[in-house]
């Protein structure tokens, strides 16, 4: 799959304790991109999203909304080669 890519995402703002990572799950799930999405100790959230670009690309600008509830500051975003992973998950 030479079109997937990989994005390491770090969002700040308000966006612990407003369900962020329920609905990114959600959302990645929705448009179909693999990875992961936990809390950091610091307040803010880390994800990793791996797909095709368009969709990694659509999550990306997602988090910048995020949940209802959130209140997003930051999103800082690294790219990186994909390692594979399926499906999505929230990481405690």
């Amino acid at each position: 799959m030479a079109d997937r890519v990989r994005a390491h995402v770090v969002i700040s703002g308000r966006v612990q304790g407003v369900y962020y990572r329920a609905t990114t799950r959600d959302a990645a799930r929705e448009t179909g991109v693999d990875g992961w999405v936990r809390n950091l100790e610091d307040g803010r959230v880390e994800a990793v999203f791996e797909g095709d670009s368009d969709s990694v690309e659509t999550m990306i600008e997602w988090c910048a909304t995020g949940s209802p509830n959130a209140r997003v500051d930051d999103v800082s975003v690294e790219y990186a080669e994909p390692s594979g992973l399926e499906g999505f998950e929230i990481r405690r």
